[in-house]
């Protein structure tokens, strides 16, 4: 009976590895880039709306303070979240890359279980040394994250938890990222909905029942992590071919750190700037009061979805490129570039068309307020071409991430927030309210210059490692050597 149970689970896995690997190496385009970019765009939809359920629990303790100290405690999740990009999204396209390189070359899929064991191991370390740090500093940490006299006492509850739990949401981030790399977007969308089902229900018993307030919210965010670290790890473990988490596999050796480092560090200089970004916003729309303040977050709520699916398709298409490039199918790669050039068209054109025609039935559902209004019809006009614009950025970011080109990638996560901070303050000081608003769309239209332009110097590199084989086989010739 136990033989036979085996057998039954050998097989399951066999024939799920074998559905990942057809949508990378062998699906049709159009079915490929829908079994890997509508679940990534589903998973992200659920989480925006999580987010703001999540914000109502605590709203319900009717205490300013408790808002307060989420609000000032989100850029350092953010960072966290960016320390699991380092590992899992330069590890998970290099995973990509050696699972398309293994059908040329079957030799190259042993060293899959060293870079999935280093990116897991790795970002589990990395976090467990950071928010220990943090906590060690946790009062300097909460007077940098700017709570003041009112909301410090919440604020130091809420970092202090959410520390304790940051090898966790690291480890989250990067296994999301890993599953993600053999192609398995439905199983990491499953993993990622289990996780704000399970969020919601802690929510319920930590703050509503057992009135923990911010510190209840911190943890139930660390634990239901903790539950999609476990459903990851399991699967992972039971359906994966090639993919050991084992901490025997765990190496620091060149071949694994240069690409993993390589495309990972864009990651988190990328979410770095994009927090100096938002504060520098802030901060000079400010001066301008509360009007201008709320109709920038209401312009961004109503973006939202669009800006989601079209981050869907960019993101979620990562590891099909990554595989093509590995197995050295040029064909494929640029049809899965063109394909998801027209499908960041389709949505953009289509989204933007219909915001912009019910802009104004849309803001009335988030405030009545004529001023609110009034200024927001120029933002969501700015937000609208600046979501064009970064659609075609995040699709360049993409190829170069999964093609191994380290430098592109690092500089198109640099390029928006070093531009971004210049041109906001020239804006404000020579149009105002105007210039702040048009800043990030200027940003964003100079920053895909700068990525066509790196995208034409970057051709044929690309052309000859397709011919040649991936970088990383070059480095195993070399090692070998």
């Amino acid at each position: 009976m136990n033989t036979k149970k085996s057998t039954t689970g050998n097989d399951q896995a066999a024939t799920t590895v074998r559905t990942n690997r057809w949508y990378l190496s062998a699906a049709p385009i159009l079915r490929a880039l829908v079994h890997l970019c509508v679940p990534m765009a589903a998973a992200m939809i659920v989480g925006a709306v999580y987010n703001v359920i999540n914000a109502g629990f605590v709203g319900a303790q009717h205490d300013t303070a408790l808002l307060a100290a989420i609000t000032f405690g989100t850029p350092l999740l953010g960072l966290v979240m960016a320390v699991g990009g380092v590992f899992g999204v330069g590890g998970g396209a290099l995973i990509s890359r050696l699972l398309g390189a293994a059908e040329q070359e079957p030799d190259k899929a042993g060293d899959i279980k060293h870079v999935a064991s280093f990116a897991v191991w790795g970002s589990v370390i990395t976090g467990a040394v950071l928010g220990g740090i943090g906590l060690l500093l946790l009062d300097p940490l909460v007077s940098l994250l700017g709570a003041d006299d009112a909301s410090r006492a919440a604020t130091g509850q809420y970092v202090a938890v959410m520390l304790a739990f940051v090898p966790v949401l690291a480890a989250a981030f990067c296994l999301e990222q890993l599953v993600r790399a053999e192609g398995a977007a439905r199983q990491a969308m499953i993993g990622l909905i289990a996780s704000v089902i399970a969020n919601l229900l802690f929510d319920v018993l930590f703050i509503l029942v057992l009135g923990w307030g911010v510190a209840g919210a911190a943890a139930a965010v660390g634990l239901s992590n903790l539950v999609v670290v476990v459903y990851f790890v399991v699967w992972l473990q039971r359906r994966s071919e090639h993919v050991d988490l084992a901490p025997r596999w765990f190496t620091v050796r060149a071949s694994v750190l240069q690409p993993v480092f390589g495309v990972g560090v864009g990651e988190l200089l990328q979410s770095s700037f994009l927090i100096v970004t938002s504060l520098v916003l802030n901060n000079l729309a400010a001066a301008y009061g509360d009007s201008a303040l709320a109709a920038m977050g209401v312009a961004v709520r109503i973006a939202q979805v669009p800006e989601f699916l079209v981050m869907g398709v960019t993101l979620g298409v990562l590891p099909l490129l990554a595989y093509s490039y590995g197995k050295g199918d040029r064909s494929r790669l640029m049809a899965a570039v063109r394909a998801s050039a027209l499908t960041v068209g389709a949505i953009v054109l289509l989204s933007s068309v219909l915001v912009f025609v019910f802009r104004e039935p849309l803001f009335s559902t988030f405030s009545a307020d004529s001023s609110v209004l009034a200024i927001g019809m120029t933002v969501l006009a700015a937000q609208l071409v600046a979501m064009i614009v970064n659609g075609f950025t995040g699709l360049l970011t993409s190829l170069f991430q999964a093609t191994g080109r380290a430098v592109p990638a690092i500089v198109m996560s640099m390029a928006q927030g070093v531009l971004f901070v210049p041109i906001v303050i020239l804006g404000s000081a020579w149009f105002g309210l105007a210039g702040i608003i048009w800043s990030l769309t200027a940003s964003e239209i100079l920053v895909l210059v700068i990525g066509l332009g790196l995208w034409l110097a970057c051709r044929r590199g690309i052309d000859r490692g397709l011919a040649e084989g991936s970088p990383e086989r070059a480095e195993a010739v070399l090692e070998a050597a």
